[in-house]
């Protein structure tokens, strides 16, 4: 998953300046970065995102420089770097092939960034089209375009504010992913056991739905109380939502199955949950059940991918 949030802000931010955008179209072997990833370069020298982690960086801002003096879009292939410790490549041993083009008509329209974020919005993952022959980006595209998804940015929404949900929250966030507190007791929803998270005191299955859980989010539950837990659940599957899981041992998940089934749920959209949360670690302890949670989460993000 590419993680072009900080561009396309920047991007926005910067609306109406002359600027060009430097994205990784292709990748072979050990490449610093994945296909799709972007840099937006502002007339003045300010940059934000990588394409490289710093290999290659210099290279391409001087492209970029010369594109938004006029230069036409163009595709730079980088690749193994030799002996001369100046050459411009990967020491990684990796090769790139980056589109430097410019933001605006004939290149990447201002616009797109909206239409981005206006689908991100409604959870939902925008694929945009880009003709590398003449570095035009668009949203319908044609047989051998460049294809570029982007996906709203990962959230994790949390059902019961539990001992394992304080764990759970710092591990998200370390890895970019968004956490949201759902509780509707007072008493546990509290922002000195949450500090700086987002809190919701709302009855799960509004919670949930509210938020359009997509492909990029992840609800778990983690109450051990069936009057929170089996809502959450219930919205959560009627929706697209990326990764669903659910706390407890395996006698209480075949209850829960038989629970939902009852509810009318097909045996596919029970195989979704992943019950018991979270990877077989043989974890012991809150931090530990938590941690295998959020891998179970990755693997569930990475397989929907």
């Amino acid at each position: 998953m590419n993680d072009n949030g900080a561009v396309i802000a920047k991007a926005i931010e910067w609306r109406g300046a002359p600027m060009a955008l430097a994205t990784v179209v292709s990748t072979w072997g050990s490449a610093p970065r994945p296909r799709g990833s972007h840099m937006i370069v502002h007339q003045d020298g300010r940059f934000e995102g990588s394409i490289s982690g710093g290999c290659v960086e210099t290279d391409v801002l001087q492209r970029a420089a010369e594109v938004i003096a006029g230069r036409p879009a163009h595709v730079q292939t980088y690749g193994v770097a030799d002996g001369d410790a100046w050459e411009v490549g990967l020491p990684c041993g990796g090769e790139i092939a980056v589109l430097v083009q410019p933001v605006g008509e004939g290149g990447f329209s201002p616009d797109l960034f909206d239409r981005i974020i206006a689908e991100s919005a409604r959870g939902r993952a925008l694929t945009l089209a880009t003709d590398l022959s003449g570095g035009m980006t668009r949203e319908e595209g044609a047989a051998g375009d460049f294809l570029n998804r982007y996906d709203p940015p990962r959230r994790l929404l949390i059902v019961g504010a539990v001992q394992i949900a304080q764990s759970l929250v710092p591990l998200a966030q370390a890895i970019g992913v968004t956490p949201v507190v759902i509780d509707p007791r007072g008493r546990f929803l509290t922002q000195e056991r949450f500090p700086g998270v987002e809190l919701d005191d709302r009855w799960p299955d509004e919670a949930v739905a509210a938020r359009l859980p997509g492909e990029s989010t992840a609800v778990v539950t983690l109450s051990h109380d069936i009057k929170i837990d089996d809502p959450a659940l219930v919205a959560a599957l009627r929706a697209p939502t990326g990764y669903v899981a659910a706390l407890g041992s395996r006698k209480s998940h075949a209850a829960r199955l038989e629970r939902l089934a009852a509810m009318g749920f097909a045996p596919d959209d029970l195989a979704r949950i992943d019950g018991p949360a979270g990877l077989d670690i043989g974890a012991v302890g809150a931090a530990e059940i938590a941690l295998s949670i959020t891998a179970g989460m990755v693997a569930g993000f990475n397989a929907r991918r």
